[in-house]
C-alpha cells in the first residue's frame, strides 16, 4: 500500500503532555513494525490513558510505586512500555509526560494498513480481518511486539509511530476504560466512532 507508511515519526515532544491529550491525538497515527523482517502497519483507532500515580488503575499507582515491571513508565516520553497480561498477551503502551512521572497510553486497536498476510501468519489463519488487531493483545501478536520492545524509542525501527491523518473531532468517541477494576468509569478511552477494528 504505497504511501501508507511513509509518514514522519512523531517526535518525543508530542508525547511530553498529559496522557489523556496524547491518547486522543494518537488516533489516526500509524503504528509501523518491522520486527522479524516483516513490515506491518496499522492506523491507531483506539487508545486508553493511564494518567499518573494518582490513577488507581495504573501499573505505577501510588500503592505500587516503582518496580522492575513498570520501570519504563518512569522513562522519557515517547518510549514503549510493553507488559504481559494473564501470562499470555503482550500489550503496547506509549510513555507520556515528563521523565520520572509515570503515565502512559495503551494502544488498544489498529486498523490494518500493510502486512496483513504477516499479521495473519502470526495470529493464525482462523482470524477474520477484523479480528486481527481489534484489541491490545491481538495487535501486539499481529505486529510481532513482545517484551523485547520494552523501553524502545518509538521514533525509529523496528517499532515506530508515524504521523497520520488527523481524525475529525466529531468522529472521536470517549468512554470508560476496559478490563480494569479500579477507576473503570474514568472517561479515558478514546476511539474512532463506528470503526470496525475498535475492541468490543
Amino acid at each position: 500500500m504505497p504511501g501508507r507508511t511513509g509518514g514522519t515519526p512523531l517526535p518525543s515532544q508530542f508525547y511530553d503532555r498529559p496522557a489523556e491529550e496524547v491518547a486522543r491525538d494518537l488516533l489516526g497515527a500509524v503504528l509501523v513494525s518491522t520486527i522479524g523482517g516483516a513490515t506491518t502497519a496499522g492506523r491507531i483507532v483506539e487508545a486508553e490513558a493511564y494518567v499518573g500515580p494518582h490513577d488507581p488503575a495504573s501499573h505505577a499507582a501510588e500503592r505500587i510505586g516503582r518496580t522492575a515491571r513498570n520501570e519504563a513508565m518512569f522513562g522519557p516520553p515517547g518510549i514503549a512500555y510493553v507488559y504481559r497480561i494473564y501470562g499470555v498477551h503482550w500489550c503496547l503502551n506509549v510513555v507520556t509526560g515528563a521523565e520520572g512521572y509515570p503515565a502512559a497510553v495503551l494502544i488498544r486497536a489498529v486498523e490494518p494498513l500493510e502486512g496483513v498476510d504477516a499479521m495473519r501468519r502470526r495470529r493464525g489463519d482462523h482470524c477474520s480481518d477484523r479480528g486481527l488487531t481489534s484489541g491490545p493483545g491481538k495487535l501486539a501478536a499481529a505486529m510481532g511486539i513482545t517484551g523485547r520492545e520494552n523501553g524502545h524509542p518509538l521514533d525509529r525501527p523496528p517499532l515506530m509511530i508515524l504521523e497520520g491523518e488527523a481524525v475529525d473531532p466529531s468522529e472521536i468517541a470517549v468512554g470508560p476504560r476496559i478490563g480494569v477494576t479500579r477507576a473503570a468509569d474514568w472517561p479515558l478511552r478514546f476511539y474512532v466512532r463506528n470503526n470496525p477494528w475498535v475492541s468490543r
